[in-house]
């Protein structure tokens, strides 16, 4: 088992934390995640190497890329979306 903290792009407030919570711990052998909106980053703890791929994708997918991945406005629009559900999901 291993930990780790990812910086990330996109991040807004509490709604987009919610999100990243909540998907992120969907995925098996992940847990203990923790976002800091204040450093735009999220820490983890991970059962296999492999896992820390889907934590990047999903995060990806979300709308929040980490920090010097391609920024695209679709991914900007992602995260607007996944803010709001997150924020309605509270």
């Amino acid at each position: 088992m291993g930990s780790t903290t990812l910086k990330i792009q996109n991040l807004k407030c509490g709604g987009c934390a919610n999100t990243i919570v909540t998907q992120l711990l969907k995925i098996e052998g992940i847990s203990g995640v923790i976002v800091n909106n204040e450093t735009d980053e999220v820490s983890l703890n991970f059962e296999l190497d492999t896992q820390l791929e889907s934590v990047t994708k999903k995060l990806s997918d979300l709308g929040y890329p980490l920090k010097g991945e391609a920024n695209t406005l679709p991914k900007k629009a992602k995260s607007f979306v996944s803010c709001a559900v997150g924020r309605m999901k509270k």
